[in-house]
C-alpha cells in the first residue's frame, strides 16, 4: 500500500509541512521571518501543522477505502478521520488563529 502524505501551512504559508498519514514530517519549509519568534513558538508551530497534515492525509486514506468498499465502522475503528470532521477542526482553528498582518509577501 502506497503511503499517502499531506500539506498543512500557516494562513500567511510561512510555515509549510508535510507528512505522512502515520505523522512522519517528510517535507518543512520555514520562512525566515518566523525566526523572529523564537525556536519554541516554532516547533509548537511545526507540530500543529505536522497533526493536520496527518489528520489530512489519514481522510485522504479513509475516502480511499470507502471507494474500495470498506464499511464506515471499520474506518472508525481503524481511527480514520472523515473529511467532514477534518474540515470542522480547521475551521475551528482558524477562528482560533490570528490572521496574519498582511497579505504580501517577499519574492
Amino acid at each position: 500500500m502506497i503511503e499517502i502524505s499531506a500539506t498543512a501551512a500557516t494562513r500567511s504559508d510561512s510555515v509549510r509541512v508535510r507528512a505522512t498519514e502515520s505523522g512522519i514530517p517528510t517535507e518543512i519549509h520555514a520562512d525566515q521571518r518566523e525566526l523572529q519568534y523564537g525556536g519554541t513558538e516554532l516547533a509548537r508551530t511545526i507540530l500543529q501543522l505536522c497533526t493536520r497534515a496527518t489528520e489530512l492525509a489519514q481522510a485522504e486514506r479513509r475516502a480511499l477505502l470507502e471507494n474500495d468498499g470498506m464499511e464506515a465502522h471499520i474506518l472508525d475503528r481503524l481511527g480514520l478521520p472523515k473529511a467532514s470532521t477534518v474540515a470542522a477542526e480547521d475551521n475551528r482553528r482558524l477562528d482560533v488563529e490570528p490572521a496574519p498582518t498582511s497579505w504580501l509577501r517577499s519574492v
